[in-house]
């Protein structure tokens, strides 16, 4: 009796920790240390102020961008895989790679590293849907790279691409390689939210037709 309870506590706070370093490792900000490492620039001073992917393009330029859209999208891929790995040696369930992707993103979107001030979630979101269903995946990214294509507005493009995700995943119960758990479903409302929130600005500027459109994807 003594034994299970102190193997259930272990898995708590294992559990815990490894949400916490999902966190952590989310709230590298990439943009940041590419911009002043090789560039000597904080990008948060100008473009949009953003710690992301494309203000570090608009910035930094291309090259600069596409590799912190990169490294943002490593963030959910390495949390995963790490949360899976460690639920099989500690026997617990891989479920819990749902709350370690979401805290990964918080991490990327509020960095504890940057004064809680990052990106926008969307790279991390992408990968975190391409780790855990490929054909949602597949529908976030055809609908990001659509509209991209019409407005060449990211902000739109990015919170389209969440919502098609959101709006097939009841549906994707239904593919022959299963859908999102109960809380998978969850989570990506959670992160779905999150992405809209972080955009908030983004969409009055939309509505007022102020949104800048960009130019060097």
């Amino acid at each position: 009796m003594y034994n299970g309870s102190w193997v259930k506590y272990m898995k708590i706070i294992i559990s815990i920790l490894t949400i916490i370093m999902c966190y952590l490792y989310g709230s590298i900000p990439f943009a940041l240390v590419i911009g002043q490492l090789f560039y000597h620039k904080d990008v948060r001073e100008e473009g949009s102020h953003n710690l992301g992917g494309t203000n570090a393009g608009r910035v930094l330029g291309k090259k600069a961008g596409i590799s912190v859209i990169i490294l943002d999208g490593t963030k959910c891929i390495v949390s995963i895989l790490l949360t899976r790995l460690i639920c099989q040696a500690a026997g617990i369930s891989t479920e819990l790679i749902y709350p370690s992707a979401l805290a990964c993103i918080v991490g990327h979107c509020y960095p504890i590293f940057a004064g809680f001030k990052g990106g926008k979630g969307v790279s991390s979101a992408i990968a975190y849907a391409l780790m855990t269903n490929i054909y949602g995946f597949i529908i976030g990214v055809i609908t990001f790279l659509t509209t991209l294509k019409l407005t060449k507005y990211v902000s739109l493009s990015s919170i389209l691409g969440a919502l098609s995700i959101l709006i097939a995943t009841p549906f994707l119960k239904y593919t022959n390689i299963g859908g999102y758990s109960i809380l998978g479903m969850i989570t990506n409302a959670l992160i779905v939210a999150l992405i809209i929130y972080r955009h908030k600005e983004n969409i009055i500027r939309l509505k007022n037709g102020t949104e800048n459109k960009v130019t060097w994807l």
